[in-house]
């Protein structure tokens, strides 16, 4: 890769990971509108955007090989495109199953970019911290963007423009990247043939790569479960739907974004601090935070949850950053790939888990109760990681 190409194709990146977690957080907001329109109450409609989120996990693994084999450059405009193109296709969709159709295509396009976008970012890199917290930051806004932008659009257009206008957005900035960034060149494999596993990997890695899983796993429905739900928490607890539907919409985004700059710090942090120290301190906050939200109103709520999505957000950099330590550059996509399975995967248990709880059951106070449990979960995991974490 020529070097003059690396600021390039790490702009883009950061762009390709702003609009992933974009397209698949537009629902989560719309939906409230949505379900005004169809005549359906929130929790039976949301489930609807259930096979995205499957999809989203699910074909991490094979998108990450695929990337590996026939390139990650030509993955990222299949992202691009078909992510754009699948969102316009929802924004025209006329019942509820044509949208959850076109929901599921964004949920299998959205797939590419965490197993191949992130192994393309660190190549090369021996301290992938920051660089890692700012992609975090540019997914995070992603994140805060969505309820924001559906929110606007919403009121002034109605909730189809909120998926068809990002939509158009990332088909040209699709086209874009294929003018502007060169190819990736093939990843040869570090190993030699006669080299083990073990030779390859940093020692104790079977030990680290089995704690990120048990993180991967809870944090996978963690963030699903607060970045999914909050829009709809703070319509409940923070004002009512109508005149106030940008307003807590805007609060939700302001959540997100700010929330997202702890991804930065924790990146930095990651470079000079024990990745154990850390990853203990991040997850077993979260623990009391999410107690705190499933029982709070108001402007208490807004805080303690400013405060949970900030723990939620300056973990991933320091999973990530774990992992391009311990793992060859040679195997990092099918690390990557295999974590954001897990991630992914588990994380679409959210949506039919808040459909149900607050359809039937003991609605956000469950939710968040069930977030705090699976938090200590967590900790207890990361306790047990090596005392001295290979540092960069």
């Amino acid at each position: 890769m020529p070097s003059d190409n690396l600021p390039m194709r790490t702009l883009f990146l950061n762009f390709a990971h702003f609009l992933d977690h974009l397209f698949m957080l537009i629902y989560a907001t719309a939906v409230i509108s949505i379900a005004l329109e169809f005549g359906q109450s929130y929790g039976e409609i949301l489930v609807f955007a259930t096979p995205s989120f499957l999809l989203f996990g699910g074909m991490a693994l094979p998108f990450g090989w695929l990337g590996d084999h026939w390139g990650r450059h030509r993955l990222l405009l299949v992202f691009f495109i078909g992510i754009g193109v699948s969102s316009i296709l929802t924004g025209f969709g006329q019942n509820i199953w044509q949208i959850g159709g076109g929901l599921a295509a964004i949920g299998l396009f959205a797939a590419i970019y965490h197993p191949v976008g992130i192994p393309m970012l660190v190549q090369g890199l021996d301290k992938p911290g920051r660089v890692l917290g700012v992609n975090g930051v540019f997914g995070n806004l992603g994140v805060a963007a969505a309820p924001l932008a559906v929110g606007a659009l919403a009121v002034t257009l109605g909730w189809r423009a909120a998926f068809i206008v990002p939509g158009i957005v990332s088909i040209v900035i699709g086209i874009l990247f294929w003018r502007l960034v060169t190819p990736d060149v093939p990843i040869k494999s570090q190993s030699k043939k006669h080299e083990t596993l073990d030779q390859a990997f940093m020692p104790g890695w079977r030990h680290v790569l089995g704690v990120i899983a048990i993180v991967t796993l809870m944090g996978g429905l963690i963030f699903n479960s607060t970045t999914v739900s909050i829009p709809k928490l703070f319509e409940e607890r923070l004002g009512a739907i109508g005149p106030e539907f940008l307003g807590f919409t805007a609060m939700a985004a302001i959540v997100y974004a700010v929330a997202s700059l702890a991804q930065v710090l924790a990146g930095i942090a990651v470079d000079k601090i024990a990745a154990k120290i850390l990853i203990i301190g991040l997850v077993s906050s979260q623990c009391i935070v999410f107690m705190l939200v499933s029982v709070s109103e108001g402007y208490l709520l807004f805080a303690f949850s400013l405060l949970g999505m900030s723990f939620v957000f300056g973990q991933i950099p320091v999973i990530d950053t774990l992992i391009t330590r311990y793992v060859p550059d040679s195997h990092r996509g099918k690390v990557f790939s295999i974590r954001y399975l897990l991630n992914l995967g588990v994380g679409a248990l959210a949506v039919p888990m808040i459909s149900y709880l607050h359809h039937w059951g003991g609605g956000f106070t469950t939710l968040f109760q069930i977030l705090g449990t699976s938090a200590i979960i967590m900790a207890i995991a990361a306790i047990t990681l090596p005392r001295a974490v290979k540092t960069a």
